[in-house]
């Protein structure tokens, strides 16, 4: 019986995964559906965020960084999340929140769960790709022109340290 729950999970798993990226979709924050698939053929990196966190502040390197290579294809999609308690009550708060405090202008999900049971179906994907799950807010997962995951970073990573950007510029090269 195991053995054939560990089959019928392995099944799913991998089925799961064969799922690229780009047909991932995100309610919006302005309203509507974000469709990775409008972003084919090109690197995405996606950010859990929170509007109450030590590390809020990497909004502005979020915003330099979509600035810097948006022009050659980069998207950076914010998703807030309230998983870890550091979210504003309201979707309405978070955008006007983003865009006084930061004039954030890329895209951004509505208020999302990336962890446990309630997870988005793109952060159970990362998981089943990769093994990564967003401990705290701010982690970050580069989704390369293919679909694939090229790498993951943690909160306290800046989304302007060398290594995000070297593998940025690696994906655009490619893309």
């Amino acid at each position: 019986m195991r053995k054939l729950l560990a089959l019928t999970c392995a099944a799913v798993l991998t089925g799961f995964a064969a799922i690229a990226a780009p047909n991932v979709t995100f309610k919006s924050i302005d309203g509507g559906v974000l469709e990775m698939s409008d972003w084919a053929g090109q690197p995405v990196l996606v950010v859990n965020t929170a509007s109450q966190c030590a590390f809020t502040r990497q909004y502005a390197d979020l915003q330099s960084l979509y600035d810097t290579y948006r022009a050659q294809g980069l998207v950076v999609l914010a998703v807030p999340s309230d998983d870890f308690r550091q979210e504003l009550d309201s979707a309405a708060e978070v955008k006007e929140f983003c865009e006084m405090t930061f004039g954030l202008d890329m895209p951004m999900a509505d208020i999302t769960s990336v962890t446990g049971q309630n997870a988005h179906p793109f952060y159970g994907w990362v998981k089943a790709q990769t093994g990564f799950v967003p401990r705290w807010n701010f982690n970050k997962v580069l989704i390369g022109a293919d679909g694939s995951v090229i790498e993951t970073w943690g909160s306290r990573t800046s989304p302007l340290a060398r290594p995000v950007t070297d593998a940025v510029e690696t994906a655009l090269a490619g893309s």
